[in-house]
């Protein structure tokens, strides 16, 4: 009983941890061409990929001789690309970057001049310069310093809303729920089929005790034909958190089955065996998390636990 107590007080404490924070995740590639008005390509011309959500949040490129470029590191998310090169207008957009399968290729279309784009009238130099400042102000804690400074960089760019998640993290780990909360609603009400926003939104009520909404919102969300990854593995967190174990295995099985190389969810299934005593079960869960998702923070801890479970160890 004392051994049964206590891996659930671990597992409660692992759910808790990072809901607000930046996660971990596998490998993406992203690859595609610059050229000018008239099919011509652009050779040297700067590529970026920036998500202040990530961590790396910011990589770049140059394009060769063909005008092609590839770009390759990026978590999981959505990400904005831009394409620049002198005596052109910037362009850029957003791309849901994914890392179990192939991304679609991005091909810019640069026009002449200085104006245009999605930057257009902005330094792109000094915009960059005022993310990372900002990235670096959040994860040094100096939260509403960085608050102010992601909000400086929307008014000079308001294209770049997803700022907006960053800013509901900050708030989230200063405890500052509504404040967050509301962040998310504004998002919802620009894009009412926002998912990131919908799932912060249930991970928030969650933090902030309110089970119930957290519980609708997620529900509701997950019931979507469009429904992610993260609705399940948050609807997962949402069932432990109200005792149901049974429940939250159900949602985390969800999320690991839409993507079978996250490690987060089968991790949380491991302990859910664990908890249960099924040290064989939760082997194998643990062996895998390893396996499929080496790089996160699941794998180190599961490297930990898993000679616990080897015949002959001891749970401590």
């Amino acid at each position: 009983m004392r051994l049964r107590l206590h891996l659930r007080a671990c597992l409660v404490a692992l759910c808790v941890i990072g809901f607000a924070g930046p996660a971990l995740a596998q490998i993406g590639r992203v690859g595609g061409s610059v050229k000018d008005s008239s099919g011509k390509p652009v050779v040297g011309a700067k590529v970026t990929a920036d998500n202040p959500s990530a961590s790396p949040s910011h990589f770049e490129t140059k394009t060769d001789k063909n005008g092609d470029f590839s770009l390759m590191g990026m978590s999981n998310g959505v990400w904005t690309l831009t394409a620049s090169a002198d005596g052109f207008a910037p362009s850029s957009g957003k791309l849901n970057v994914a890392t179990i399968h192939s991304n679609p290729p991005v091909d810019f279309t640069l026009k002449p001049g200085t104006g245009g784009g999605s930057f257009a009238g902005v330094n792109t130099k000094e915009l960059q310069g005022d993310l990372t400042a900002a990235d670096a102000l959040f994860n040094s804690k100096q939260y509403q310093q960085a608050i102010d400074a992601y909000e400086a960089i929307l008014k000079k760019a308001p294209t770049l809303t997803v700022l907006n998640m960053q800013i509901g993290a900050a708030y989230r780990n200063m405890k500052e729920y509504d404040k967050a909360l509301a962040v998310y609603d504004d998002m919802l009400k620009a894009d009412p089929n926002d998912e990131k926003a919908i799932v912060a939104i249930g991970m928030t009520q969650l933090e902030k005790g309110d089970l119930a909404a957290a519980e609708q919102t997620l529900t509701k969300a997950a019931q979507s034909l469009s429904a992610t990854r993260e609705v399940f593995y948050s609807l997962g967190e949402v069932k432990f958190a109200k005792n149901e174990p049974d429940e939250a295995a159900k949602w985390y099985q969800k999320a690991a089955d839409t993507d079978p190389n996250w490690g987060k969810p089968l991790f949380k299934l491991g302990l859910v065996a664990l908890n249960k005593g099924d040290k064989a079960a939760a082997l194998k869960y643990m062996e895998k998390v390893v396996q499929v998702d080496p790089t996160s923070p699941e794998a180190a801890q599961a490297k930990a636990i898993i000679p616990q479970l080897q015949p002959g160890g001891e749970i401590r």
